[in-house]
């Protein structure tokens, strides 16, 4: 188990037409052109890629790849707190991005990594193990999550053991490793470009998009609609 989360509806098990008409709904109280903005949003949102950091606790570190994952179009960040909480500063570093990612949180590295490989996923840990291969050299045939560790220590034992693949970013210098919030930056940017290139399947799926829109549209304009309206 993770921390709790924050209540929320579950729209997948709303009807499509039920989605549908709400959308149209909640879409009165927000201008059209921010609307016309999140749809440009969604079709570039992905599940495809998707990036895990363990007992990552820097407040600025945490708040940058949070904005990182939201100006790439990753959705989902998993944050593993085996002993540090992720506590993402909420200054301009983030700029309220957490508000369009989803966050979901776990207290142990072995049952959040279990369950994203159960889900299709590989796990490409980010270490300069000598078997690592560069990130340019990463096979994205399956969907991928990256898993970084924190700056002091890298990875547990536990999660090097979990990884289907080591990766590494080739460095020129003297510097063999950079602030963890820079290498997530760099990791998303060449993985996003390349599944999009090369992976017909790396958008959301229509209903995706449809949901992940309503879920928005919610956080934004649910309080001018009634509460009791998710019952009806």
């Amino acid at each position: 188990m993770g921390r709790p989360q924050k209540r929320d509806i579950n729209w997948d098990n709303f009807p499509n037409e039920k989605r549908a008409h709400l959308i149209e709904a909640l879409s009165q109280f927000v201008t059209a052109v921010r609307v016309q903005r999140m749809d440009e949003v969604i079709e570039n949102r992905t599940r495809y890629l998707t990036l895990a950091l363990e007992d990552v606790y820097q407040p600025h570190n945490a708040a940058a790849v949070v904005r990182t994952c939201e100006a790439f179009g990753v959705q989902d960040l998993y944050v593993i707190e085996n002993r540090n909480n992720f506590k993402p500063s909420r200054s301009t570093v983030s700029r309220g991005a957490d508000k369009w990612v989803d966050i979901h949180y776990s207290d142990n590295t072995t049952s959040c990594l279990e369950s994203l490989k159960d889900k299709g996923y590989q796990i490409a840990a980010c270490t300069l193990n000598q078997d690592a291969v560069p990130i340019d050299q990463l096979n994205v045939d399956k969907p991928t999550v990256v898993l970084i560790g924190t700056e002091l220590k890298g990875l547990t034992q536990e999660a090097h053991k979990l990884a289907d693949v080591n990766v590494y970013l080739p460095m020129q210098g003297f510097t063999q490793s950079l602030n963890l919030s820079v290498c997530a930056a760099l990791f998303l940017y060449e993985l996003t470009h390349k599944i999009r290139r090369k992976i017909p399947e790396w958008p959301l799926s229509p209903e995706e998009k449809q949901i992940l829109k309503l879920r928005w549209l919610y956080k934004i304009a649910g309080h001018n609609y009634p509460l009791d309206f998710e019952q009806s």
